[in-house]
């Protein structure tokens, strides 16, 4: 896709971003990113960066948000290279033309669809997990074979430098470039018409992405967020149910975008789950010495703070919030107005709302009555009760009996619905969606029945009517 170009302002010393979109678009147009071997070299680069950087890439997490090494692992190295490793594994597979069934009608004929890439390719990066989920949609892309256009976050400035200079070292650096900057920036990037656009943020961020999106027809992935509930039935396991729901939501300071973000759980169990929570985050936190977790800057600290302030439910634990050095303590609420911003703002901190509720169709209404969710998590032990969760609420995705682990399962689309996000990636679902699908017919040359051409008979007309 093309647009007029635009200048873009760069800082001193910084690549100019109008030179970094050209080099990648003739990168492509070259013919150099279609192989099935550059894309796989182009995968080795990608595990073999963050396998062989992992300490530069902890130690720019922590400076960025606070994150221990092990949660730099989890969060942005390991799944960065388990969708590397998939990818590389299954791609020739992925790329091989798909024969389709053709209507007797057609015959003698061969019918398929052949994947091919899109062209250049924009990804947005997000400051959460700010290695991941940059990487990741690289891996979707380079595996289909586009060059891209990597823009991180301006929000974790260590991690973008890091990424910016280390791309370059483990990629193609003509189809692969790197452009640091903040939203203006972006906004001008998008103003060159990209082939595709795959954005992970917040769904104010989104709805700007799509507008500036829109001028040059730029097709979008969005993936974004929203209030993912957790829903705990009466029979449902309570110390499996606390262990993962606590173990998720205090990751990267329940940065994250599918983190539990507020639990409905039936009344009759609600005391006991919130004791359980309570207790194993203190088991979880034993020593840390009472010390809160880190919020990514003031902005996001005062808007959490503000939640905390204009509650009116019960906090069971936590609350402290510490403006100097960033941080608040793991925190429980139970029974929030539902009206307050707690519940119906995105929370993205370690703050998890407990409401109590009397049935799963008061569940059901409960959700069903706010924007669709990027993920929904349900703790049962009955068939029937997970067979109606699924079925009567919409979300991007959905865990029984755990909390987020779908994101790790790269043979799973990815993505939200609504409010949440369009479209979806990871794995085969990312290749698809970072490739146009060529639906492709080959005739011959004969049979060339002559009743098909005008000027048509009735009897023609009779045959043509039988045979279409």
């Amino acid at each position: 896709m093309s647009a007029p170009t635009i200048d873009l302002p760069t800082q001193p010393g910084a690549p100019d971003p109008l030179a970094a979109v050209a080099t990648a678009r003739a990168a492509f147009a070259s013919g150099r990113t279609r192989p099935v071997a550059w894309r796989l070299r182009q995968l080795e680069g990608i595990t073999r960066l963050v396998v062989e950087r992992e300490s530069e890439i902890a130690a720019a997490l922590n400076e960025d948000l606070g994150r221990s090494a092990v949660e730099a692992w989890l969060g942005d190295i390991a799944a960065t290279k388990g969708e590397a490793e998939h990818a590389r594994k299954r791609l020739r597979w992925w790329m091989r033309p798909r024969p389709q069934p053709l209507p007797l009608n057609q015959l003698p004929a061969t019918a398929w669809l052949q994947y091919e890439p899109l062209g250049t390719v924009l990804i947005i990066g997000p400051w959460n997990y700010p290695v991941y989920l940059t990487l990741g949609p690289l891996v979707a892309a380079v595996a289909a074979g586009n060059a891209a256009v990597v823009k991180p976050s301006e929000v974790t400035p260590v991690t973008s430098a890091l990424l910016a200079r280390l791309i370059p070292e483990y990629l193609d650096p003509e189809a692969v470039t790197v452009v640091e900057g903040d939203g203006a920036v972006t906004q001008q990037l998008l103003a060159q018409g990209f082939d595709h656009v795959l954005f992970t943020g917040g769904t104010e961020v989104g709805r700007k992405i799509l507008e500036g999106a829109a001028p040059t027809l730029t097709p979008v992935t969005l993936e974004l967020g929203g209030k993912s509930p957790v829903v705990v039935t009466a029979d449902a396991d309570l110390d499996v149910a606390a262990r993962r729901i606590a173990w998720v939501k205090l990751l990267n300071s329940g940065q994250t975008c599918i983190a539990p973000d507020y639990v409905l759980v039936e009344r009759s169990v609600r005391d006991a789950l919130v004791a359980k929570l309570v207790a194993t985050i203190d088991t979880f936190r034993a020593e840390e010495g009472g010390a809160g977790l880190r919020i990514v800057n003031q902005r996001q600290l005062d808007r959490l703070a503000s939640y905390l302030d204009a509650t009116a439910g019960e906090v069971a634990a936590g609350g402290v919030v510490d403006r100097e050095r960033l941080t608040i303590t793991p925190t429980v609420v139970v029974d929030p107005d539902p009206d307050e911003p707690l519940m119906t703002d995105e929370i993205f901190g370690p703050i998890l709302p407990v409401l109590t509720i009397d049935s799963v169709d008061e569940a059901v209404a409960f959700v069903n009555a706010r924007p669709k969710p990027l993920a929904a998590y349900y703790f049962t032990r009955s068939r029937e009760v997970r067979k109606r969760l699924l079925a009567q609420i919409s979300s991007g995705g959905a865990v029984v009996n755990h909390v987020a682990m779908h994101c790790l399962v790269p043979q799973l689309p990815f993505g939200g619905v609504g409010d949440s996000g369009t479209g979806a990636y990871h794995g085969k679902w990312g290749f698809e969606a970072l490739s146009h699908r060529k639906s492709v017919l080959s005739k011959t040359f004969a049979p060339d029945p002559q009743f098909v051409y005008p000027p048509y008979s009735a009897t023609a007309l009779k045959l043509m009517r039988k045979l279409f």
